[in-house]
């Protein structure tokens, strides 16, 4: 399935899988996300998961978030 995003890969093969999302992610609080440097630097060594500890984001919002916006979130546990 297509919509599915897996909150404990690297961001950056998320995106890489789902570009549509990055805008969804960037609103969420990741803004280095905008960044195509951090991206492709930080991007490929960090989860969903990790970022959202780094930014102080909950893990719940992000999930929430991203299934309102019509993805299936797995990895969470």
């Amino acid at each position: 399935m297509h919509n599915v995003i897996d909150v404990s890969i690297p961001v950056a093969q998320v995106v890489d899988k789902n570009p549509e999302v990055l805008e969804v992610l960037v609103e969420l609080g990741f803004k280095p996300l905008a960044n195509p440097i951090m991206r492709n630097t930080v991007g490929r060594k960090v989860s969903l998961k990790q970022g959202a500890k780094m930014n102080g984001i909950k893990l719940d919002k992000i999930k929430q978030t991203l299934e309102l916006n019509g993805y299936e979130v797995i990895g969470v546990d």
